[in-house]
């Protein structure tokens, strides 16, 4: 049998620092050689090999001139080789023979579309989200991850999949009464997001600076049957509601009309008082009052 050689772990490419040199001394040094070489060469003060080596050394100094803009940075390699990562922004000058490849240091923003994905109940819900970001690494997000734009697009979305696993959409019985959900949690669901992108993006030299959740609401194909739920369970809870004030009005009248000795009722009375007056206090409709011109026991 074969053994196995371990791997080797592969060391992450990490940005560095490049000092760069003021660009604006160095377009006064070549043209200053420009305008002594083509003196020279007008007045005949040299040979003609040493005016056209000034002309040259002159405009050689030109291309290694660029101009960065605030939050914006560029990453120099020789020869394919990472020099490092100038970020001082104006006119700047390195050596011609380098490459550089510029890169935006800003915040951006990714506004995902609404994804369909099932919650931990298992129902359908659609999500979508927001999420601002930006460069801190360039290094590792040029030289680790083949494109970061894409990367931070497919693993964003990846994230959101993940995230509506981990929660259900509302509350209800066969949850805690403290468990989070993604209507009623969405601090606690945005900074679970937040963590679990910048873990992501940690390889690609990217971070997250705010996460938050944009759409969520049921797949249409069970929406309305969430609905009736929702409104049966608003209804429960404002007929509990009704229930107790009717109670408390019923108990109350009782005990006023028995503090002020108004009227003597037996309890066979009072139960169908307290019947009638439980039916107008409950009912949804309007109640038809029916006057008794008799007695009490008629």
């Amino acid at each position: 049998m074969h053994e196995q050689t371990p791997s080797i772990p592969r060391p992450v490419r990490r940005e560095r620092p490049y000092r760069s040199v003021n660009g604006y001394g160095i377009v006064a040094v070549a043209l200053l050689i420009l305008a002594v070489g083509a003196w020279a060469l007008v007045q005949r003060m040299m040979p003609l090999p040493m005016n056209v080596l000034l002309i040259v050394a002159g405009v050689a100094l030109l291309p290694g001139l660029y101009m960065l803009q605030p939050n914006e940075g560029i990453i120099l390699t020789l020869f394919g080789e990472y020099q490092g990562t100038d970020r001082t922004e104006g006119l700047r000058w390195t050596n011609p023979f380098q490459a550089g490849q510029k890169i935006s240091l800003r915040a951006r923003n990714l506004n995902t579309p609404p994804l369909k994905v099932n919650d931990k109940r298992g129902n359908p819900v659609e999500i979508g989200a927001a999420v601002v970001w930006r460069v801190h690494d360039t290094a590792q997000a040029v030289f680790e991850i083949d494109d970061y734009n894409k990367f931070v697009a497919i693993q964003s979305e990846a994230a959101i999949r993940h995230l509506a696993t981990l929660y259900a959409y509302d509350s209800g019985d066969d949850l805690q009464s403290d468990e989070v959900t993604l209507r009623a949690g969405l601090d606690v669901v945005a900074d679970a997001l937040k963590a679990e992108l910048n873990q992501r993006f940690a390889s690609a030299g990217v971070e997250v600076l705010d996460a938050k959740l944009t759409h969520l609401a049921y797949a249409p194909e069970i929406a309305q049957v969430m609905l009736r739920r929702q409104q049966a369970v608003a209804i429960v809870s404002a007929r509990h509601q009704i229930v107790a004030g009717a109670v408390g009005m019923v108990e109350a009248a009782l005990k006023g009309l028995s503090e002020r000795n108004l009227v003597v009722l037996d309890d066979e009375r009072k139960a169908s008082m307290v019947s009638n007056l439980l039916v107008v206090l409950c009912s949804d409709r309007e109640t038809q009052p029916v006057v008794n011109t008799g007695t009490l026991y008629t």
